[in-house]
């Protein structure tokens, strides 16, 4: 299977222990995390300062604190938040569900809940950008979709819509493997809009 026909996102746990020696991290432990393309798929590895290698970063390395997870809270109706949308929508693996996803993950690295930790490209030209979650220490792979503006704002009030949990009908979702061809170059007020971050101020 090719790098450019795996599963566009992921979320995945910082392990408990070293990936080599089995060494179990203790709370605010400084760590080193790195992403490997392994059977398939792209796969995390936790390693403790002693088994860290420089020269194997694997596809894409940082640098990480353990947390200890906190315990389960009682089970409760809650309303639906960006994060818990953004959780709901990865587990579905839809391909509809690209764009949305795209902007819950700015919309929570906005908010400090998820930091940008690498970019990548696949085979096809894709881009995969890998979030880590601040407080528990996941990774989020996200494809971006690399919106235009004509499709940004229709998006923004899809994720709304979800938020306040109305499903939108399927004639309201940019079926984003139909969109026709992007020219390689962008107009410079769209690169310039899109990296402000203001766009994404839902």
């Amino acid at each position: 299977m090719g790098r450019n026909n795996v599963e566009n996102w992921r979320v995945q746990k910082c392990a408990k222990s070293c990936a080599v020696c089995e060494h179990e991290f203790e709370d605010k432990e400084r760590l080193y995390s790195k992403l490997i393309f392994e059977d398939g798929q792209y796969v995390r590895q936790d390693l403790c300062k002693k088994c860290w290698d420089k020269k194997d970063p694997g596809l894409s390395s940082w640098k990480t604190t353990f947390i200890v997870p906190p315990p389960p809270e009682e089970e409760a109706v809650k309303k639906e938040n960006a994060e818990s949308l953004l959780r709901r929508l990865m587990a579905k693996e839809k391909e509809e569900d690209y764009a949305a996803i795209f902007i819950l993950t700015v919309m929570l690295e906005r908010k400090k809940i998820l930091v940008e930790r690498d970019v990548r490209k696949s085979e096809d030209g894709q881009r995969l950008r890998i979030y880590e979650h601040k407080k528990t220490n996941e990774s989020f792979m996200v494809l971006d979709p690399e919106l235009k503006l004509d499709e940004l704002e229709s998006v923004q009030e899809q994720v709304v819509a979800l938020l306040s949990g109305h499903m939108p009908d399927d004639e309201e979702v940019i079926p984003l493997k139909n969109r026709k061809a992007r020219p390689s170059r962008r107009p410079k007020l769209w690169k310039r809009w899109r990296y402000s971050g203001r766009w994404c101020a839902l």
